[in-house]
């Protein structure tokens, strides 16, 4: 869902008193929803494999995001330790997503040098806590004129070698975080596998339906709860 699945996390978090590898869980919950969108979109990693072009595109893309990421890990990891900061994104998010409701429907399918470009730097925003990266990234598209079911696809075929690269840089908290809760962390992979299937095939209805906008609502409607139990 385009809602800031690592927003909520960091929030939950404070609200219940969670303490721990907060990064290593958001990534490898992140990696049950790669398993997810590997399955779904499996026909389409198949076609994109095939052409030189699109994958050009999504590792243009994946180089910009990797490199800002490398260069502020410091600072987006401290943000996951703050929930106050998560909110705020969360409404922007919302905002975001609330501006697409103004947007016609383009027809462009095809990708350009400049989308690549913008996506992977919108990403990059992502990675901080409560900017949802599918709703950045689909909203980025759609502003660019691409025809809506095309960025659907586009955003979460440019999310699979981004999260691969996620873990391989922090896999020693990813292997730390399974040697101390195995349980509980495979049972959390498991469910966003789940979830994450559910989710992309609600979120296809949705973009078809033209009713993106309304997860704009609710990241908004989070934020203002967060605020208001969070001090």
């Amino acid at each position: 869902m385009p809602v800031s699945s690592s927003g909520h996390l960091v929030i939950a978090q404070r609200l219940f008193g969670f303490t721990g590898a907060e990064v290593a869980v958001v990534i490898v919950l992140h990696l049950g929803t790669l398993v997810a969108v590997i399955i779904f979109f499996f026909r389409d990693i198949v076609v994109a494999l095939r052409d030189m072009k699109l994958m050009a595109f999504i590792l243009l893309a994946t180089f910009i995001t990797g490199a800002i990421g490398v260069l502020g890990k410091n600072f987006f990891e401290s943000l996951f330790n703050s929930p106050q900061a998560a909110i705020t994104a969360l409404f922007i998010t919302g905002i975001i997503l609330l501006m697409t409701r103004k947007i016609s429907t383009g027809e462009r399918k095809k990708t350009e040098l400049k989308d690549g470009i913008i996506l992977g730097l919108t990403q990059a925003v992502a990675i901080i806590p409560g900017i949802s990266r599918s709703g950045i990234t689909i909203s980025t598209l759609l502003f660019r004129g691409m025809h809506k079911e095309a960025c659907f696809k586009l955003s979460f075929l440019v999310s699979i070698p981004l999260i691969l690269g996620a873990t391989l840089l922090e896999f020693k908290k990813v292997d730390l975080a399974m040697n101390n809760n195995p349980v509980n962390i495979t049972a959390g992979f498991i469910a966003s596998v789940i979830s994450g299937l559910l989710a992309l095939f609600f979120l296809k209805l949705v973009i078809k339906q033209a009713k993106f906008y309304y997860f704009g609502y609710y990241c908004i409607f989070i934020a203002l709860l967060g605020l208001i139990l969070i001090k």
